[in-house]
């Protein structure tokens, strides 16, 4: 079989196989919230409230019906492209409870991906091109604190440093509550107000976004330095390259020209995995940011038993990884030659 076609093949089955893999995520999801602690009527209208109003409630969302048919009420809703109303949202769609969240979510993955490539591979480079120098074991050390520092934990000091302490940075909100955002053409500020021409907006939004961004990036930064510095150093030994010192070839060349290519296929597999996870929903970043993402009203929909808003969102979710690590396959396959599926 040719390399296309088996590509061709490879991505049939994975599509063929992606309803399975939903329909799993939506059957986990689906029993582990039925099987925490909590009622939704208690969570919506309170643990005071008369127990006439609750049964009515109950009965309203249908909680009252045998877990068996409430799975198969939601299948049925799932089939016809309807995830759902929230039940703390007033009735709201789930379809729009994405739409209003998710820009949200893209922006502070996309600046916190940018960051962290930015500074992992430049660090990993540096300890990979500089073996048993300060620069190395600076590398080594900058990957293992980064990657074992918890997130919930960095953020909160950073907010204590740079925004209780010495005002930097804002806290809690997206874009400042006395200014209008830039007109909604796509959701993303920063994209919206490039696109209306407006750099005051632009750079107002990127304020806002700075700290949880470089905060994720930062933290982030330490798996795509541990994967350059040991796929680059091992590159730089292999024969290729040795015949490339050995022609006279400067190092600045080899490195930029012929090793660091070869060394940056795992990191785009890890790239591409690691954003389908972040759109996923940042969810502790969005937390302790308080960020307005899709993360944090996963977050909200879970404390209050919105089963319909968290099944709705983790099947967002699941569409997202499914996609994510076909278009990654894709990639690696047009990058690497030698890649067989």
């Amino acid at each position: 079989m040719s390399r296309s076609k088996a590509l061709q093949y490879y991505i049939f089955v994975r599509l063929l196989l992606a309803p399975l893999m939903l329909w799993t995520i939506t059957t986990v999801v689906f029993l582990l919230l039925r099987a925490t602690p909590g009622d939704p009527a208690d969570a919506i209208l309170g643990t005071r409230a008369p127990e006439a109003a609750k049964a009515a409630l109950r009965e309203q969302l249908g909680l009252n019906d045998s877990l068996w048919l409430q799975y198969l009420h939601y299948l049925g809703d799932l089939l016809h492209f309807d995830l759902g109303s929230s039940l703390t949202s007033r009735g709201l769609p789930v379809w729009d409870v994405v739409q209003q969240y998710f820009p949200a979510t893209v922006e502070l993955s996309f600046f916190s991906m940018a960051v962290a490539v930015i500074i992992g591979v430049s660090i990993g480079m540096l300890s990979a091109s500089s073996p048993g120098t300060w620069f190395d074991v600076g590398g080594r050390l900058f990957g293992i604190i980064t990657y074992s520092l918890p997130l919930f934990w960095v953020g909160m000091v950073l907010q204590l440093i740079f925004s209780v302490q010495l005002g930097w940075f804002p806290l809690g909100t997206r874009f400042p509550i006395s200014s209008s955002p830039p007109p909604s053409l796509t959701g993303l500020y920063t994209l919206d107000s490039l696109l209306t021409g407006n750099l005051s907006l632009f750079f107002t939004a990127l304020y806002y976004l700075a700290l949880p961004s470089i905060t994720l990036g930062i933290l982030l930064s330490g798996i795509f330095e541990r994967i350059v510095r040991v796929n680059l150093k091992q590159t730089l030994q292999a024969d290729y390259v040795e015949a490339a010192r050995a022609r006279g070839i400067p190092e600045k060349t080899i490195i930029f020209s012929h090793a660091l290519k070869n060394a940056l296929i795992p990191v785009i597999t890890v790239l591409g995995l690691t954003f389908a996870a972040l759109l996923g929903g940042a969810v502790l970043t969005e937390v302790t940011f308080s960020w307005p993402g899709l993360g944090n009203r996963l977050y909200e929909a879970i404390s209050l038993r919105d089963y319909p808003t968290v099944q709705g969102i983790m099947v967002f979710f699941g569409i997202i990884v499914t996609i994510a690590s076909i278009l990654i396959d894709l990639i690696n396959a047009y990058i690497d030659p030698r890649i067989r599926y």
